[in-house]
């Protein structure tokens, strides 16, 4: 398989001016690079940039695909609207990182799995996954706990990802909602393979989410009530290109911090074993169902079936000659059709006690086309070897 990597990166609070944008032209020359992205593929060799300084210096979200099974998410918000110290809580190893940069927090959320076939359409998964930073700067955690949840996941694809003795690590806090997803959320598992029994365990002990509807008449109380100076610091920022963020700071005031679950953790090992367990129970209820479905299938070919020899034992004489005419076409889906008439008239025959009769009419018809190689091929491997001396 040749070689494949893909490159994405967003600016999204504030595009980047011709200066910065001739900085990252000078990384790539073959990169489609605007004001809010850069895009790239590589069919060999790779990109002369550090997809950490870019997001440090310049954008403030990043997709990496490669086709040996590397998926890499990078985002950037301030440190303001989630604090480190929330974020750490999740890390994993090298899988979830997190660090400061200036005013900014960046995360970086990494899945590693062999490929065994390449998805269609996967390098548009930033598109669908980017929401999930906004819902972080609102204060909701569920990104961050699916990225920890995935991590962990790969100790079922890879018994050598992690020291046994981390078996024992306590989940970090879990917040509400894992059983209802966003489509962000939903889009940012699918790209870091979170299994999805693993993820159902996990939401047990997730409670539903708070509503996400604001009242447009306590925003307006809520912003009405700020200080003067806090408003106009906020509103010079808006008119210097920042309005994304004071938006994003704003909504985050306004609903304040989503509380997590508070409850006894669950350890790294107890999740993958409930998960085991439901994987097991999902696929034998799934193997029932199957079991179940074909049984059917075959009660329904078995009485079809029957319903086509009665008939056919009605009227013999038309089936022969319709047989007849399959053949006579000299064409081989006809012969295949000829031959599965002929094996119905057999098993009729059979049913009436009449294969004597049978046979002598066969070893004719046989006779009379011993020249269609083909057919007689036909005849053989369907088990039409009744032969009569005339």
């Amino acid at each position: 398989m040749s070689e494949y990597q893909y490159y994405e990166f967003l600016a999204i609070d504030r595009p980047l001016d011709e200066q910065q944008q001739a900085q990252v032209c000078a990384l790539s020359t073959r990169a489609h690079i605007t004001a809010s992205s850069f895009t790239n593929e590589y069919h060999w060799g790779d990109f002369r940039g550090d997809p950490v300084q870019l997001m440090e210096h310049f954008y403030d979200a990043h997709l990496y695909l490669a086709n040996w099974g590397t998926h890499r998410v990078m985002l950037r918000l301030p440190k303001s609207l989630l604090s480190p110290k929330i974020a750490e809580q999740y890390c994993v190893d090298e899988q979830v990182t997190a660090w400061t940069s200036g005013k900014n927090l960046i995360l970086d959320l990494t899945s590693e799995a062999e490929e065994e076939f390449w998805e269609e359409d996967v390098e548009r998964s930033l598109s669908a996954i980017i929401g999930v930073r906004a819902e972080l700067a609102a204060g909701d955690l569920r990104p961050l706990y699916l990225a920890w949840l995935s991590a962990y996941g790969a100790w079922e694809r890879d018994e050598d990802a992690f020291e046994y003795d981390e078996e024992d690590e306590l989940e970090p806090p879990v917040p509400p909602g894992l059983g209802s997803l966003t489509a962000s959320q939903r889009a940012l598992a699918d790209f870091l393979r979170l299994d999805a029994d693993l993820l159902a365990v996990a939401a047990e002990a997730s409670s539903s989410p708070p509503a996400a509807h604001d009242d447009p008449a306590a925003l307006a109380a809520w912003i009405a009530a700020l200080p003067a100076a806090e408003k106009d610091a906020l509103l010079l920022r808006v008119a210097q290109d920042q309005a994304a963020q004071v938006r994003m700071e704003l909504r985050r005031g306004f609903r304040g911090p989503v509380p997590p679950v508070e409850g006894p953790r669950r350890t790294v090992a107890a999740l993958l074993d409930a998960a085991a367990v439901r994987r097991q129970e999902r696929e034998r209820s799934a193997a029932a169902k199957r079991a179940e479905e074909e049984a059917r299938r075959e009660r329904e070919r078995a009485l079809a079936c029957e319903r086509r020899l009665d008939e056919l034992a009605r009227d013999e004489e038309t089936a022969w000659a319709r047989a007849e005419a399959l053949i006579a076409t000299k064409r081989a889906v006809e012969y295949d059709q000829a031959v599965e008439l002929l094996k119905d008239l057999e098993t009729v025959a059979r049913r009436v006690d009449g294969m004597a009769a049978f046979s002598e009419r066969f070893t004719r018809l046989r006779t009379q086309h011993l020249r269609k190689p083909s057919l007689i091929e036909r005849f053989d491997r369907a088990g039409l070897i009744h032969i009569r001396t005339l």
